[in-house]
């Protein structure tokens, strides 16, 4: 039988892990969050998400036009009542062709807030628009404003993770491989910051770019359609892990019909090699894009495990307010938001 849900003065009947059927919908006035016109993007939460900061001033570098799909975002999630300095830069997933911004950015996004760590959802370009490296650039710019506005959020700059699912999983670990050296003459001084997050959680990431374990839709929507072989190696972040690569948790289905596990394999393999704390985390079971997977028996226990690696590393105290309960997932992409990785139907 399905599952009723209300998000956002929505109503949707849900089976199990993805959202079927949008049945029928309504404004809540009482959780409307006005955003100002100058912006590109709604709030859509019923406890209202904030206003979207624009990851640069003016013309996004590479832009195409100034409009909704041209502009990338982030959104500040800032608990009340802060427990630790560390925060999160939260990517969704998407296969770079749209944004899950839903179950895999705010839905996750919450989660950690409301167990007192900030989070930040980077809602970025995509193709057929953009490819690399525009996207890449997103996630690193995204990184580094976080980084330049810390003190006014509460955080420690050297205390700032990464979250990234599937294609965001891609790109977090990227961050974590690529961005060894700042650009200390960067024209821009949030450029001159580092981009490379002090650790990272991957939940069943896209990892490679070699075709024998990559995901093609992911590929092409990345690097098009006849990338070259040093492109392909310079992408496929398992080629890149050296004894600097942050501290990393990684999450996935041994049966996972989208991506192969032998990403997750052998990011994590090349982890050990070079004497990174990591864990890795594979479940008996073949799912995809399930974000915290709250509808999925055998796999809604896998963020409490998240959790206890945040608290083992210091960087969620053990007396942070308790996770909330498992939920059914939120929309890949809310009805009514706007924003860069909007799916093409929208």
């Amino acid at each position: 039988m399905p599952t009723r849900l209300r998000h956002a003065g929505l109503t949707f009947y849900t089976y199990p892990v993805k959202i079927l059927r949008l049945i029928s919908f309504g404004l809540l006035l009482a959780a409307l969050v006005v955003v100002p016109r100058c912006l590109t993007a709604q709030t859509t939460s019923a406890q209202g998400l904030p206003a979207p900061i624009r990851l640069y001033q003016g013309a996004a570098p590479g832009a195409h036009g100034n409009g909704v799909r041209d502009i990338p975002l982030l959104y500040a999630l800032l608990p009340k009542h802060p427990v630790t300095s560390a925060a999160i830069l939260v990517i969704p997933g998407g296969a770079y062709d749209h944004v899950a911004i839903g179950q895999e950015g705010f839905q996750i996004g919450e989660w950690l807030r409301d167990q007192g760590m900030p989070a930040f959802v980077l809602d970025y370009r995509i193709a057929p628009e953009y490819h690399y490296p525009v996207e890449i650039n997103d996630g690193m710019r995204a990184m580094r404003l976080i980084r330049a506005n810390a003190r006014k959020w509460g955080i420690d700059p050297n205390r700032i993770g990464v979250w990234g699912s599937s294609a965001g999983g891609q790109l977090a670990s990227t961050l974590g491989t690529h961005c060894n050296q700042p650009n200390p003459k960067a024209a821009n001084p949030v450029d001159r910051l580092s981009c490379k997050p002090d650790f990272m959680i991957l939940a069943y990431p896209v990892i490679s770019m070699r075709s024998s374990i990559t995901n093609k839709e992911t590929r092409l929507s990345l690097l098009g359609p006849h990338p070259s072989p040093t492109l392909v190696s310079d992408m496929s972040n398992e080629l890149h892990v050296t004894p600097g690569t942050p501290p990393t948790f990684i999450f996935v289905t041994q049966r996972d019909p989208a991506v192969p596990v032998q990403n997750s394999l052998d990011f994590y393999a090349a982890l050990t090699r070079n004497h990174v704390p990591a864990e890795l985390h594979v479940f008996d079971y073949g799912i995809h894009g399930c974000g915290l997977c709250g509808s999925v028996t055998p796999l809604k226990g896998w963020p409490g495990m998240v959790r206890q690696w945040l608290i083992d590393h210091s960087w969620l105290p053990a007396n942070a307010p308790p996770a909330p309960a498992p939920q059914p997932n939120w929309p890949s992409w809310p009805p009514g938001f706007k924003g860069p990785g909007m799916p093409r139907s929208k």
